[in-house]
């Protein structure tokens, strides 16, 4: 992954290609703003952060928890081999997927459905990102992680997590690295806080 080729196409992606209510007009804020149904779209520096952080690059597979806009996987499509993609609320996944479908992605598969359990049939994966944040570390989500593979998801209480950046060795030994301090919504099913 090209550090560079990254930061010039999330300049060239238009954040209000992915709202499609009164927030539109503010997608050029730095802001996570809503997107329907208690789900939000993160804020621009955030996702390039999380992007850079999780390393995709050509030969990758990755699964993204939580598609929302489909804001988070046109980045990660751009970059990667395959994304596999799980968002529990059906309209906002069918949204998704006409947006990047207009964008030309065709190498993005989509689930609706819990996304603590993971997509097992497609594993293991080379990345995972999860764009909801787990009351505890999602163990189900670290297993279909592949040797040598990369996660990035948030961890921790309702009102403030910690993003943190996994890493598995070829042995299978996991690796945890806290990144920064961030707020997201939740992560529905066995790892959420309810």
């Amino acid at each position: 992954m090209n550090r560079k080729d990254v930061m010039n196409f999330y300049n060239k992606l238009d954040r209000a290609f992915f709202i499609d209510n009164e927030y539109k007009q503010s997608a050029a804020i730095d802001a996570p703003l809503p997107i329907g149904f208690g789900q939000t779209i993160s804020q621009p520096s955030l996702v390039l952060q999380m992007t850079l952080w999780l390393e995709p690059d050509e030969n990758c597979r990755v699964l993204e928890i939580g598609t929302g806009s489909g804001y988070q996987t046109a980045l990660l499509a751009q970059f990667a081999k395959e994304v596999y993609t799980i968002e529990r609320i059906k309209k906002l996944s069918v949204k998704a997927q006409q947006r990047l479908k207009k964008l030309g992605f065709d190498k993005v598969y989509y689930k609706i459905g819990d996304g603590s359990e993971g997509w097992g049939q497609h594993a293991p994966f080379d990345r995972i990102i999860t764009t909801a944040a787990a009351g505890s570390i999602p163990e189900k989500l670290l297993e279909q992680l592949g040797p040598g593979g990369v996660a990035v998801m948030p961890v921790g209480p309702r009102l403030v997590q910690d993003l943190m950046k996994f890493t598995k060795d070829k042995d299978g030994i996991v690796k945890a690295t806290l990144l920064e301090k961030v707020r997201f919504v939740e992560l529905m099913g066995q790892y959420g806080w309810s």
